[in-house]
C-alpha cells in the first residue's frame, strides 16, 4: 500500500506536469489548434521555466544537495547586475540627465 502511495505521489508531482508541458510545447510549435495556441501564447511567461521543470528540479534538489547549490547559484545570477565587459572601450553610452545617446562605430 505504501508503494502504491509513493507511485501515485511521483505521478502527480512529476509525470502530470511533464505531460502538460509537453502538450503545451507541441501546440505552441505546431500552431494547431489555433485557438489553443493563442490562449497558451497569451498566458505563457516571457522568461523562466515552467511548472513541470520547477517540480522536477525541486525533486532532484531534494535527493541531491549539489542540485540545490546549482538552483541557488542560478537565482543569485538573476539578481546580479550585468555590467559592460571590463577592459573593452565602450561603444555605447546613454546619459539620462542630458538626454543623449552615443554610439561609436568600430575601427
Amino acid at each position: 500500500m505504501v508503494m502504491m502511495a509513493g507511485l501515485l505521489f511521483m505521478t502527480v508531482l512529476v509525470i502530470v506536469p511533464f505531460l502538460f508541458a509537453s502538450v503545451r510545447y507541441v501546440v505552441l510549435r505546431s500552431g494547431r489548434p489555433a485557438w489553443l495556441c493563442r490562449r497558451l501564447a497569451a498566458r505563457s511567461p516571457r522568461s523562466g521555466v515552467g511548472l513541470g521543470a520547477t517540480v522536477t528540479e525541486e525533486l532532484h534538489a531534494f535527493m541531491n544537495a549539489n542540485k540545490r547549490v546549482q538552483i541557488e547559484q542560478r537565482q543569485e545570477e538573476l539578481v546580479l547586475r550585468d555590467d559592460v565587459h571590463g577592459g573593452a572601450p565602450p561603444r555605447t553610452g546613454i546619459d539620462l540627465e542630458a538626454g543623449t545617446a552615443v554610439i561609436r562605430r568600430r575601427g
